[in-house]
C-alpha cells in the first residue's frame, strides 16, 4: 500500500513541478471564482458525489457572475451561466471551442467512442458526416415517420395493457425505433428484448462514466496505476463493466447486420446501406467509424427520448391544466382519430408542450464539456488554451430573466405575441457539438405527446382514497432521468380504447430478431 501511495505522491509532485517551471504571467485575469488552495487549487470546489452538477455550478452565478472559473492541478475550468455568453463562446467562436477534454475514464478505461465523447478530429468529422446523412435534416428524418407512427401506436397499446410499467414501455418504443433505423433490428413485441436491454445498460454506463469532473481519475490519470484493492479505486470496477458493455453494444448488432447480409435476410437500415456499398476491412479505422456511427444513432435518438417522455408523464400529473389544454386542442382540431405528423402545424399548444418539456427538464443539463484550442481574451478575461468550458443549460432554462416563473411547466409561454426563448436554441447544445439526434428526438416527442394526450388521462396515483403527490427528483448521471414515481394512466373512453387496439389489426406484429442476436458475439 505504501509503495503505491509514494508512487502517486511522486507523480503528483513531478506534475506540479512541471507546471511551475512552465508557468508564465497571464495576459489578463481568469474569470472570477473561489480562491485556490495551495497545490490542489480548487479541487474541493468540484461537485461532490451525488450533487447535481448544474445546481453546484449555478451557485457561482450569484457569487461570481455569468462567467466564472476554477483551476484544479493546473487545469482551468470555465463555467458559463448565461445563454448569450454560451452562444458567443460555443457558436460564434466554435472554431476554437469545439474540442472535448481527454476524457480518460470514458474513452481509455471504458472504451466509449459515442460521438459526443470524441475529440474534434478526422474521426469525429467522419462519424458526424455518416450520422448527418441519415438523421441530420428534416427531410432525412421524415423518411422514418412511418416507423415512428407504428411504434408510437404500439407504445399506446402497451400503456393500455400495463400502465404501471410505463417506464419500460418508453424504453421499448425508443429502442424499437432506433434499433430498426440503425440496424434493421426488430424487437420483441411483448417481452423483454436482449438488444434493448444491452443498449439500456450501455446508455446507463454512458451517462455514468461521461460526467467530466465526477471521476478524479480524469483529473489525475496516474490514479489508474493504483491496485483495485486500494480505497478510492471504485472507478476501476465501473470501467471494466462499462468497457465490456460498450464493446458488446457496438460489436454485436454490427455482426448481426453482417450475418443478415450474408444470408440475404437483412432489412434496409443505416448500417446495411453502408456495408452493401463499401468494402470494409475488418479492424480498420473505417470499420471503427461505421460501428460507432450506428451506436451513436442509438445514443443520440433513444436515451434523449426516454428521458423526456419520463418527465412528460410526471409533468402531466403535476400540471393537469396543461394536460386539459392539450386535450382540448386535439379534440377540437383532430376529432375522433389519432394525431399524425401531418397535423403538427395545426397543434400550436402541443408544439409548445414539446418546447416546454425540453426547457423544464433539459436532457443534458450541464452539457458535455467543450475545450478551447487557442488562448483567448473574452470580456477582459483570459481563457487559456485547453480550458474546459461547462455550459449550464439547466441554469439557462430556469433563468428568471429569460422565463417567467421558470420552475413551473407552462407551455403557453411560447404562444402569443411575445413568446419566450425557444428551448431548442439551447437544450441540445451549441455550435459544432450540437446533438446530431435532436431532429429525431423532436419528432418522436411530438408524436408521443399528441397521441398519449389524445387517448389517455394522466393523473396522480390514488392509494387508499388519497392522491399521492409525485416528487421531482433526479437520478445521477449525464442524462437526467427522474427518480421513481407513480402516476395513473387510464383511457379517456371506450372509443379511445378502440382507437388504441386497432393497431394490432392495422399493423400486425413482426417476428423479432431476438433469437438471432442471442447467438452473436461482439
Amino acid at each position: 500500500m505504501m509503495h503505491w501511495v509514494m508512487l502517486l505522491i511522486g507523480l503528483l509532485t513531478a506534475y506540479l513541478v512541471i507546471r511551475l517551471i512552465t508557468f508564465k504571467k497571464l495576459p489578463a485575469p481568469l474569470p472570477p471564482g473561489p480562491p485556490p488552495k495551495p497545490i490542489i487549487g480548487n479541487l474541493k470546489d468540484l461537485p461532490q458525489n451525488g450533487e447535481p452538477d448544474w445546481e453546484h455550478w449555478l451557485k457561482y452565478k450569484k457569487l461570481y457572475g455569468p462567467i466564472s472559473s476554477i483551476t484544479v492541478l493546473g487545469q482551468t475550468f470555465v463555467i458559463v451561466n448565461d445563454h448569450k455568453l454560451a452562444v458567443e463562446l460555443l457558436e460564434q467562436r466554435s472554431k476554437w471551442t469545439s474540442d472535448r477534454p481527454e476524457m480518460f475514464f470514458a474513452t481509455e478505461m471504458s472504451g466509449c467512442a459515442i460521438l459526443g465523447m470524441i475529440r474534434y478530429s478526422d474521426r469525429f468529422r467522419a462519424i458526424r458526416r455518416a450520422m448527418n446523412k441519415e438523421i441530420g435534416s428534416k427531410v432525412a428524418v421524415s423518411r422514418f415517420h412511418g416507423l415512428h407512427a407504428v411504434e408510437t401506436r404500439r407504445f399506446l397499446l402497451r400503456l393500455l395493457e400495463a400502465p404501471e410499467d410505463f417506464r419500460s414501455h418508453i424504453r421499448k418504443e425508443a429502442g424499437a425505433v432506433t434499433l430498426k433505423l440503425a440496424y434493421g433490428y426488430t424487437v420483441e413485441s411483448h417481452k423483454r428484448d436482449p438488444l434493448v436491454d444491452l443498449a439500456d445498460v450501455s446508455m446507463y454506463y454512458f451517462s455514468l462514466v461521461c460526467r467530466y469532473g465526477a471521476w478524479l481519475v480524469d483529473v489525475i490519470p496516474s490514479l489508474r496505476y493504483l491496485p483495485s484493492w486500494c480505497p478510492g479505486t471504485e472507478f476501476k470496477r465501473v470501467g471494466e463493466k462499462s468497457k465490456e458493455s460498450f464493446a458488446s453494444f457496438s460489436g454485436r448488432p454490427y455482426n448481426f447486420v453482417k450475418q443478415q447480409l450474408s444470408q440475404g435476410t437483412h432489412s434496409r437500415s443505416f448500417l446495411s446501406n453502408i456495408l452493401e456499398s463499401q468494402d470494409i476491412e475488418p479492424g480498420s479505422e473505417n470499420e471503427f467509424v461505421i460501428k460507432w456511427s450506428a451506436a451513436s444513432i442509438y445514443a443520440g435518438g433513444a436515451d434523449t427520448t426516454v428521458s423526456t417522455m419520463a418527465w412528460f408523464f410526471l409533468a402531466m400529473a403535476l400540471y393537469p391544466e396543461a394536460q386539459r389544454k392539450g386535450q382540448e386542442e386535439i379534440d377540437r382540431v383532430i376529432g375522433d382519430r389519432l394525431p399524425t405528423f401531418a397535423d403538427r402545424d395545426n397543434l400550436p399548444y402541443i408544439n409548445a408542450m414539446v418546447k416546454e418539456l425540453f426547457r423544464w427538464q433539459p436532457v443534458v443539463p450541464t452539457n458535455l464539456p467543450h475545450v478551447t484550442t487557442y488562448d483567448d481574451i473574452y470580456q477582459g478575461y483570459f481563457i487559456p488554451k485547453g480550458s474546459i468550458i461547462f455550459a449550464n443549460i439547466w441554469g439557462f432554462a430556469h433563468d428568471p430573466d429569460l422565463f417567467q416563473d421558470p420552475m413551473a411547466f407552462k407551455p403557453e409561454r411560447y404562444l402569443g405575441e411575445n413568446p419566450e426563448l425557444d428551448s431548442h436554441k439551447f437544450s441540445f447544445g451549441y455550435g459544432r457539438r450540437i446533438c446530431p439526434g435532436r431532429l429525431m428526438a423532436d419528432v418522436a416527442i411530438y408524436l408521443n405527446i399528441a397521441q398519449c394526450l389524445a387517448v389517455f388521462n394522466i393523473g396522480k396515483k390514488v392509494i387508499d382514497g388519497k392522491e399521492v403527490e409525485p416528487q421531482v427528483g433526479y437520478q445521477p448521471g449525464l442524462i437526467t432521468h427522474p427518480k421513481e414515481y407513480d402516476v395513473s394512466i387510464k383511457p379517456r373512453s371506450s372509443m379511445h380504447e378502440e382507437l388504441i387496439r386497432a393497431v394490432e389489426i392495422e399493423h400486425p406484429w413482426e417476428k423479432s430478431h431476438a433469437d438471432d442476436i442471442a447467438n452473436i458475439t461482439a
